[in-house]
């Protein structure tokens, strides 16, 4: 408990000063993900003491590349709080974030609890309201991105906000495999791909979450948002900086960055 209290106190540290910490994995070694995962759930209950609302989860580690990088062979999980979201079109400080980068995903919102721990794609399927397209805003609290995978699980997956898309589809609506993502910043485009980027589907990532969060016997519930993972590469995000995402069919997310 002691490792887990001082991690969780470094990280909370560096949010709130905003100056980067040393890689949690000195406290935590490389290689445990059971005790990382304890340290982000400290502090989940520490967010939610104060106040918090948790809204859904996001599904991090969902490219190959990053899993070779990290040398872990599945995705990771964060939490998303109601104070994370940012309306479609809004604008954030960049005083409000920690090494920011941005990148383009599909989110599900749910309508019905998954709680079984080998969900059926066609359990899923109906357990799914809506999709809709997402820029996430991931951030390290770990100086210079400097992680492996305890330090990001014990970071709360890299998590910092998300804004949502405004138009919803059916998933029967939708490719969600062969769909087109472009991220522009500044009118430029930066990032591109398409829905396989996500562990050849975003539907395999949300079988592995509600497969992972059952088993721990805290399932995915109805109403629940579900970012399912990058679509493409990240973007570093600088002081005025604005951003678009286009995935075919789900429209545009606009997000800007002020002083």
């Amino acid at each position: 408990m002691r490792l887990i209290k001082e991690a969780a106190r470094q990280l909370q540290q560096a949010a709130h000063s905003k100056i980067p910490c040393t890689p949690i994995r000195e406290l935590i070694g490389e290689s445990n993900q059971e005790l990382a995962y304890e340290v982000q759930n400290y502090l989940t209950q520490e967010r939610l003491n104060l106040g918090a609302k948790i809204i859904g989860k996001k599904i991090g580690l969902t490219s190959e590349k990053v899993q070779q990088q990290l040398g872990v062979n599945q995705p990771d999980y964060g939490i998303l709080f109601d104070d994370m979201q940012i309306p479609n079109g809004g604008s954030i400080s960049v005083k409000q974030l920690m090494q920011p980068k941005a990148e383009a995903e599909i989110a599900f919102v749910l309508k019905n609890k998954i709680n079984r721990t080998h969900p059926s794609v066609k359990e899923l399927v109906e357990a799914i309201d809506y999709i809709v397209g997402a820029i996430e805003i991931v951030g390290s609290r770990i100086a210079h991105w400097d992680i492996k995978i305890t330090d990001t699980i014990a970071d709360n997956a890299s998590a910092s906000h998300f804004i949502l898309g405004d138009v919803k589809k059916q998933l029967n609506d939708i490719d969600i495999i062969g769909c087109e993502m472009q991220l522009f910043k500044n009118n430029h485009l930066v990032s591109e791909g398409c829905g396989s980027a996500c562990l050849g589907s975003p539907l395999i990532a949300l079988q592995w979450l509600a497969k992972k969060m059952s088993s721990l016997g805290s399932p995915l519930n109805a109403g629940d948002i579900i970012l399912s993972g990058a679509l493409g590469p990240m973007v570093e995000i600088k002081e005025e900086d604005n951003f678009k995402a286009t995935i075919e069919g789900l429209g545009d997310i606009n997000i800007s960055f002020t002083k």
